[in-house]
């Protein structure tokens, strides 16, 4: 695997955030916050090396999906579940969010960027089913105040649950 090092942004995707590893206490804390388990599937948008949704299945034998533009990355990621012996539960595409269908989704993490955080929400809240829970990491949706926030050492998680239709903004 790579170092764990940041990685620029892509020239393809401009708007994409750098590659910068989510620590594995915030991982934890991610996945708590969400009350994952094992009936969930999580996926992850910009799963980086895939650490989400690998600890996703190990610790709480929920399946997920991770989400990455990065062919580098997805091999890593790939890596990484093979590793912790999770790879059944757990896949990786090489995709762009914004063409990814959520809608098997019951827990989306992510750690993006401002910009890309909002230009996610009309299509998180089109896929996902009502009571589907969004975890996001350092930065929230700019009009949608988060149901609940956490600190772990010093860094903000935010939390939503996809209201029912009616009630979407």
């Amino acid at each position: 695997m790579r170092a764990l090092a940041q990685k620029p942004a892509s020239d393809q995707y401009p708007d994409a955030a750098p590659y910068i590893p989510s620590p594995i206490e915030v991982v934890e804390a991610m996945l708590k916050l969400a009350n994952v388990h094992a009936n969930d599937v999580v996926y992850d948008l910009g799963c980086g090396d895939g650490r989400i949704v690998v600890m996703a299945a190990q610790k709480y034998g929920a399946t997920g999906v991770g989400v990455e533009i990065d062919s580098e990355l997805v091999r890593d990621a790939r890596a990484r579940a093979s590793k912790f012996g999770v790879s059944e539960k757990v896949r990786f595409l090489e995709a762009d969010l914004f063409e990814t269908d959520f809608s098997a989704a019951s827990v989306v993490t992510m750690y993006l960027l401002p910009k890309t955080v909002d230009r996610l929400k009309p299509k998180l809240l089109a896929d996902l089913k009502p009571g589907s829970r969004i975890i996001s990491f350092a930065f929230p949706f700019s009009d949608w105040p988060p149901l609940k926030t956490e600190e772990v050492n010093s860094r903000r998680l935010y939390l939503w649950v996809v209201p029912e239709r009616a009630k979407r903004a």
